[in-house]
């Protein structure tokens, strides 16, 4: 994929549409292009995040650590854009990001990410707005959990 190609995934992705072309060839050139095999990891929950992704191809599961064991709470394909939180709020990883398959994705160093958002308002407003959809869901899920753990278990057939 080269340069032109990049800029043009880019102007896809709600967070970079309202950037001029020539700011587009710039994160495109200063981003890094990384391959992921299947099982591979984007990020580590808990580690300290030096830069988010693009997904450009491919698909990845969001897992997080719990009690019982590593749980999905999500799954991000392309034009999706993740690891920003450990960025944004100087906080380690939040989950974990796996690819599913082969993943291709454009790395953004934190640095540059955060040059991004001062130059450029809206992807601040833009931010919020993924933030804020990726709350209400974890929220609802949340919530659907703690109505399912408040049920007990199923009843199975050994129960009858």
């Amino acid at each position: 994929m080269g340069l032109q190609d990049e800029v043009e995934l880019l102007k896809r992705i709600p967070l970079f549409s309202g950037m001029e072309d020539s700011k587009l060839k710039l994160l495109a050139f200063t981003s890094e292009r990384l391959t992921f095999a299947d099982g591979e990891t984007l990020c580590e929950e808990g580690e300290i995040g030096t830069r988010a992704f693009i997904i450009v191809s491919g698909e990845a599961d969001v897992v997080v650590a719990t009690p019982d064991g590593p749980q999905r709470v999500a799954r991000v394909t392309s034009n999706d854009f993740v690891g920003e939180i450990a960025i944004l709020c100087d906080t380690p990883r939040t989950a974990t990001v796996r690819a599913v398959g082969e993943v291709v994705t454009l790395a953004i160093s934190k640095d540059l990410f955060l040059r991004l958002i001062e130059e450029f308002p809206h992807m601040a407003v833009e931010i919020m707005r993924v933030l804020a959809s990726r709350l209400e869901r974890t929220t609802k899920a949340l919530a659907q959990a703690n109505i399912q753990a408040a049920a007990g278990p199923a009843p199975t057939a050994a129960d009858a």
